[in-house]
């Protein structure tokens, strides 16, 4: 029998119940994190599926042999382990979660003190290495566990990023898509002038209306819906350990989370002038564009949590931001929140007495772009070396940031593989011309075959 653990990715543990992962794998996951990182305090917590409750008490239970003393927080999201983990002054934290992955799935997230990630290159093949080996002495004195409560701190920190006496009495239709944001918003709503229309709101781990995925087209509908009938200012919607929040306009319009990461970088910028701002390559043009006509410095990373964060600690930047709906927060340890941003936005949108679709539109006429497009190929690293081959004569520039990106005078795109499967992940953009981009992104597609 292997003692290979297919549950170790390139982030995360993320594995299929229980033969990918189960309570023996959480219990040796615990110890190897303990023996690895040797902490004396750590924070857990765990999402609303229907394992994570057990998988959380066996990691526990190998957090303790090891002589560690654990911080229960219960059931969350993400973002409110790497708060407890920083404000708590933790040795570290591990979020029990397989955020948007089928019901059947379930995984972790690991930081260590200061909520710094813990990935691929910064410990985590350790940490594999040592679940496999499965090698562990017990300490001479178990550590113990604890339940603690963070949420109040959390909610008052959340209210830090917007000015709530100058919030308007908006409509916003949230749709939790009965993961855990839910919870927050039932929490918060108290402090603020704002009417919650709620879709799929409770916490339900059989996933009753699919899996939590906005990425997902079909399951728009009931937020877009929502937002038609109720006559709302704007709709959220997130992922199931809500880390990424997504926004829909007035009109129900799906807005792309690369014209989002403008939109904030901006505002941190009034605020914070000259100051850096991370972004990911796969879409730039609009975002490098507001920056500098805001007077900040846009910094490119490769995509990725991991590289963002460690990106913004290194530039000192205030704000980063993915296309994929990541928005990550200096004042927030450099991680990645789903609630800091449509606070945000709702401030904008108060401020300004604009719409959501009004404060985007110029940019998504000035920059249309084609969204992430993935298609199945047999050998992506043929199919994306052939393509630059076709396009070497006429690219301004070339750039190996994050797969292949070619920019030319008034069009670019960018083409990655998945880590995870044989797939091709392609970005087109253009200068003010959507029938260019469209043209150039059927062409693609038709290299790419």
């Amino acid at each position: 029998m292997s003692n290979t653990l297919s549950c170790f990715k390139a982030y995360d543990v993320r594995g299929r119940i229980p033969d990918q992962l189960n309570e023996d794998i959480a219990y040796r996951i615990g110890c190897a994190y303990a023996t690895y990182l040797q902490p004396k305090k750590v924070v857990v917590g765990y999402d609303i599926r229907l394992t994570s409750q057990q998988l959380c008490q066996a990691l526990t239970n190998g957090l303790c042999s090891q002589g560690v003393d654990v911080y229960n927080i219960g059931q969350s999201g993400t973002e409110e382990i790497y708060f407890s983990t920083f404000h708590e002054n933790m040795d570290g934290g591990i979020m029990v979660t397989a955020s948007h992955n089928p019901k059947d799935y379930n995984g972790m997230k690991f930081v260590r003190e200061g909520s710094k990630p813990i990935s691929g290159d910064t410990g985590l093949k350790e940490i594999q290495r040592l679940a496999e080996e499965n090698n562990f002495a017990t300490a001479d004195k178990q550590g113990e566990s604890f339940d603690i409560s963070t949420k109040d701190a959390y909610i008052e920190h959340l209210l830090t990023y917007v000015d709530v006496a100058s919030l308007k009495p908006l409509k916003i239709v949230c749709n939790p898509g009965n993961g855990g944001a839910g919870d927050v918003i039932d929490r918060i709503e108290s402090h603020l002038p704002i009417e919650f229309i709620k879709v799929h709101h409770e916490a339900d781990g059989e996933f009753p209306n699919g899996v939590p995925n906005p990425l997902l087209v079909e399951n728009r509908a009931p937020t877009i819906d929502a937002i038609k009938e109720q006559g709302a200012d704007l709709g959220i919607a997130w992922d199931g350990d809500f880390d990424r929040c997504f926004f829909f306009d007035e009109k129900g319009h799906f807005i792309e989370g690369y014209y989002i990461v403008g939109l904030l970088a901006e505002a941190f910028l009034k605020k914070n002038p000259g100051a850096k701002i991370v972004h990911d390559p796969r879409l730039t043009w609009n975002t490098q564009e507001i920056v500098a006509n805001s007077g900040g410095l846009a910094i490119q990373s490769k995509t990725g949590h991991a590289f963002i964060k460690e990106r913004m600690r290194a530039e000192d930047a205030v704000y980063g931001g993915e296309m994929s709906a990541h928005h990550y927060f200096r004042d927030f340890a450099y991680c990645d929140s789903g609630m800091i941003p449509w606070l945000l936005v709702v401030g904008l949108v108060s401020a300004s007495g604009k719409s959501l679709s009004t404060l985007v539109a110029e940019c998504m006429a000035a920059f249309p772009s084609s969204g992430e497009i993935n298609s199945k190929i047999e050998d992506p690293k043929s199919a994306i070396a052939a393509v630059e081959v076709h396009f070497a004569d006429t690219a301004e520039t070339v750039d190996y940031t994050d797969g292949l990106s070619m920019n030319f005078e008034n069009w670019r795109f960018n083409l990655r593989m998945s880590n995870t499967e044989p797939v091709v992940r392609l970005n087109v953009e253009s200068r003010a011309d959507k029938a260019l981009m469209e043209e150039k992104t059927a062409l693609l597609l038709h290299l790419l075959k």
